[in-house]
């Protein structure tokens, strides 16, 4: 399980020209499955994603968490994170999980993350997403479980 998380000003997901889902100050969270993940997976990248320290401090250093600040969360599923990249011009897709293990999966992500932080807003499982965001930094990093 592949997760981009970015320090956001601002986010928003729309689907079919509606917001689907919208925050302020917090992180985005593009979440890639691959084929072997497994609820295992989602616990620890769930800990890792509310935990990990992208905010500044009073001394300017990256010491807090979106947790910290009592930020916002976007979550938004991305398969394309789990594509296979190593050769080629053209990914390979061989590496993602099909929909049957991979939405549940999101679903329980989603899940955990709200039942830790209550400032939670997604996108729809593979939807076709317009996803917009203010990066703040830029700060943006890989985590994977």
């Amino acid at each position: 399980m592949i997760a981009l998380i970015q320090r956001v000003s601002a986010a928003k997901v729309e689907v079919d020209g509606k917001v689907v889902g919208e925050i302020g100050r917090g992180i985005s969270v593009f979440v890639g499955i691959q084929q072997d993940d497994t609820n295992i997976n989602v616990e620890r990248l769930v800990t890792r994603t509310l935990g990990y320290r992208l905010f500044p401090d009073e001394r300017g250093r990256m010491n807090r968490s979106v947790v910290d600040i009592r930020g916002d969360i976007l979550i938004v599923s991305q398969f394309t994170l789990a594509a296979d990249t190593q050769n080629g011009l053209r990914a390979s897709y061989t590496t993602t999980a099909p929909t049957l293990i991979a939405q549940p999966l999101y679903d329980s992500f989603v899940m955990r993350a709200r039942a830790a932080h209550n400032r939670v807003a997604t996108g729809t499982f593979a939807a076709d997403m317009q996803v917009s965001l203010c990066n703040d930094g830029p700060v943006s990093f890989i985590l994977r479980s």
